[in-house]
């Protein structure tokens, strides 16, 4: 008798789970390991909210330079613990709305009581499928979500699943007339449609950051019922937020209902590559322009003065 095989009761519970870890980014925590962050300075913080650093301290003792913002990657930092990586978050400026295909990767890293982030949050939220171990949910996420497509002329962001198998009991209709999207030598379907926005961090309200809103994504364009309402206001209520470590590559955080829930990082090679040497030696991001040829402006950077640090 096959033990895996998932009874017909639980089938839609696990399919939800998987479109909850679709709507989030994927990563290998074994290859993260193997890339250690860079040694950067911290505010010592408790496991109480009263024992936290104020952020705008951290960031007047402790701006990033230019150079460490350079040595950050999306494998390096998912090594630093939850603390380490809310405090990166809130030296980081939002810069502008980005825009084109970006891939994606989720990190848990480890909180204060020893446990990885998803555990401790999905314990704490009923509805959810609980009986997946974290282990399979970090491997259903890297099997399924690659990645967000920004457009942001038009405001909207689409997410790139690369596999459907576990989604499928979701989708209403053929799954074949999804809209799909071959980049980077990968193919996915381009699904969970959500706003896009400049607003009010819900980690740190100095400064803004750029925001992916689903809660009304019903009223986009292409928006499907099924599966799209998971994520919307009917659903998981998922909201992500995102500000810029250098030019081409983004570190964002996913909330379930304004619970914060996991990291995320977003990256374009081709920006990367592009601007990365000059972000490095002087701390500029070039001009971006939107199709009519107009500068975008970044979301609002906020009143604090960052102290300059050298390169």
């Amino acid at each position: 008798m096959n033990t895996n095989r998932i009874a017909p009761g639980k089938l839609s519970m696990a399919a939800a789970c998987a479109a909850l870890l679709a709507l989030l980014p994927g990563c290998d925590w074994i290859d993260s390991k193997l890339h250690p962050p860079p040694d950067l300075k911290f505010i010592e913080a408790g496991a109480e909210y009263s024992a936290k650093p104020d952020l705008a301290e951290v960031e007047y003792r402790y701006p990033l330079t230019p150079a460490e913002l350079s040595q950050l990657t999306p494998k390096n930092i998912a090594h630093y613990t939850q603390e380490q990586v809310d405090q990166i978050y809130a030296r980081l400026t939002p810069g502008a709305i980005p825009d084109g295909v970006f891939d994606g990767g989720l990190f848990f890293p480890r909180g204060t009581s020893g446990k990885k982030r998803l555990a401790e949050i999905v314990g704490g939220l009923p509805g959810l499928a609980v009986q997946l171990k974290t282990q399979k949910l970090e491997l259903i996420g890297a099997t399924l979500w690659q990645g967000k497509v920004f457009y942001r002329d038009e405001g909207v962001l689409r997410n790139r699943i690369s596999d459907l198998s576990l989604l499928k009991p979701l989708i209403d209709g053929d799954p074949a007339t999804l809209p799909q999207l071959d980049a980077g030598g990968k193919h996915a379907w381009l699904m969970f449609p959500a706003k896009l926005y400049c607003g009010q961090s819900l980690l740190d309200s100095r400064r803004e950051s750029v925001i992916i809103d689903y809660y009304f994504s019903d009223d986009l364009p292409g928006y499907r019922e099924r599966p799209d309402y998971l994520a919307s206001r009917r659903g998981f209520k998922v909201r992500d937020e995102i500000r810029m470590v250098r030019p081409g590559f983004y570190l964002g955080r996913a909330y379930l209902d304004r619970v914060f829930l996991l990291n995320f990082t977003l990256y374009n090679a081709e920006i990367a590559e592009r601007d990365g040497d000059g972000f490095r030696k002087t701390g500029q991001v070039p001009p971006i322009t939107d199709k009519n040829g107009e500068t975008v402006k970044p979301c609002w950077p906020g009143t604090q003065q960052r102290a300059r640090a050298p390169a």
